[in-house]
């Protein structure tokens, strides 16, 4: 009896494992549910072209953009097949959509499993260099002089760049003017063109303005400073103890993708992700801290950040509209 039992498990696992041995058979699509020139754009391309050269096969973006928070493009990919030919790239934002967002059309832990969390960057807060603001402090006391006369653009309402200032103006009884984009592109444009007088974004997407003069960065939302940009000071060292943010960059699958498959997978991307050269743009150019988590462990960071987050935007009754 235990003999068939054996036999049967070993038929059914066979077809998995040749599956993930042919695998990638067929291009694999990445979605990104934002527009290019952000930081997750980017990073899908990057990671594409580096699969393509060693699986031999094509990685190609798809930008699915539209909603709160990328919320479209991940919908599309919890609907997509759980063939291993569909992957997600996500940012912080996919953990507090939950929190933020009625009524929305995908369960953020049933509908997939995860893959990677690929990194962590702290949200900086930058200011065009011709701008007048040296420090936070300087924003703070011109706030505190003319509430909301300054305007602090962020990805979106309720991203963590807006629950940031939420709460870094409930400590520092201070105010400004929140500008919500759908991308930090479009964001990171509109600080330059002074449309906006600065912006909050990752390190990641900040760091190469700042580092090319374009840009003018006055505070880190770190532990500690960021090995981007050394010379910044964190807002904790400017008055706000325990007020840190941290993107974050994770890869996830539509729910019931063959383990083979997503093994397969996770052991590319931890070839591909430490090559020197990506190793070299992702931590010295862009900022990030490389994790290459287990799947285990991205779920668990996903879990402690929807919970913490999630209590920012309730707690304050923050809308996504």
């Amino acid at each position: 009896m235990m003999h068939r039992m054996l036999m049967g498990a070993l038929l059914v696992l066979a077809p998995l494992a040749a599956a993930a041995q042919d695998w990638p058979a067929k291009p694999v699509k990445f979605v990104v549910p934002f527009p290019p020139g952000g930081s997750v754009d980017p990073l899908a391309r990057l990671v594409g072209a580096k699969l393509g050269e060693s699986l031999k096969q094509q990685f190609f973006v798809e930008n699915r953009t539209g909603g709160v928070g990328g919320t479209v493009g991940t919908a599309f990919a919890a609907k997509s097949p759980a063939d291993g030919y569909t992957f997600l790239f996500v940012f912080d934002s996919h953990a507090v959509n939950a929190a933020l967002v009625a009524n929305l059309p995908y369960d953020t832990v049933r509908d997939f499993d995860p893959v990677m969390l690929v990194g962590t960057a702290p949200y900086a807060i930058a200011t065009q260099a011709a701008k007048p603001w040296r420090s936070f402090a300087d924003v703070v006391s011109a706030a505190k002089a003319k509430p909301e006369s300054i305007s602090i653009g962020s990805i979106g309402n309720g991203t963590l760049g807006h629950l940031l200032l939420v709460m870094a103006q409930q400590s520092g009884g201070f105010k400004v003017t929140h500008v919500p984009y759908r991308g930090g592109g479009p964001m990171s444009q509109d600080v330059l063109g002074g449309q906006i007088e600065m912006g909050v974004g990752s390190v990641a997407l900040l760091a190469p303005q700042v580092k090319g003069g374009k840009m003018r960065a006055i505070a880190v939302a770190g532990d500690k400073r960021s090995s981007a940009l050394p010379d910044v000071p964190t807002l904790i060292e400017q008055g706000f103890p325990g007020l840190t943010a941290h993107a974050w960059w994770g890869i996830f699958a539509p729910a019931g993708t063959p383990k083979p498959v997503l093994d397969k997978f996770h052991a590319e991307l931890v070839k591909a992700f430490n090559l020197p050269d990506v190793r070299k743009t992702l931590t010295e150019t862009l900022g990030m801290d490389l994790a290459l988590s287990s799947p285990d462990q991205l779920r668990q960071w996903q879990a402690d950040e929807m919970q913490r987050w999630g209590k920012v935007v309730k707690d304050n009754g923050i809308r996504a509209d």
